[in-house]
């Protein structure tokens, strides 16, 4: 059956224009590599050429980060979700222009 991925919007393109995917594997790392199988055009905005997640990518298990868990080698089981959550930057210096 597989585990629930679910795709953020600004990636949804590179996804087939999925919103979610279900993908086969027990940890992160086999989800992701599985993931990355299936749809290649989002290896590049997910990883760097060291095949390093970025790090303003985020992935969370159900709602835990699995970087307080054990990080890529966290296990999943078939009911978890998997969110990947690209950081997005700004929108303090728009805030305080607007409050001024």
């Amino acid at each position: 059956m597989g585990v629930k991925v679910i795709i953020p919007t600004p990636l949804r393109q590179y996804a087939g224009k999925n919103d979610s995917v279900t993908v086969e594997g027990r940890t992160v790392a086999e989800i992701m590599g599985n993931l990355m199988t299936q749809y290649r055009d989002l290896k590049k905005h997910l990883y760097n050429d060291d095949g390093k997640l970025r790090s303003f990518v985020n992935i969370y298990r159900n709602d835990e980060d699995i970087r307080y868990l054990e990080r890529e080698q966290t296990p999943v089981k078939e009911t978890d979700v998997l969110s990947i959550v690209p950081s997005i930057a700004g929108g303090a210096c728009c805030s305080i222009r607007a409050a001024r």
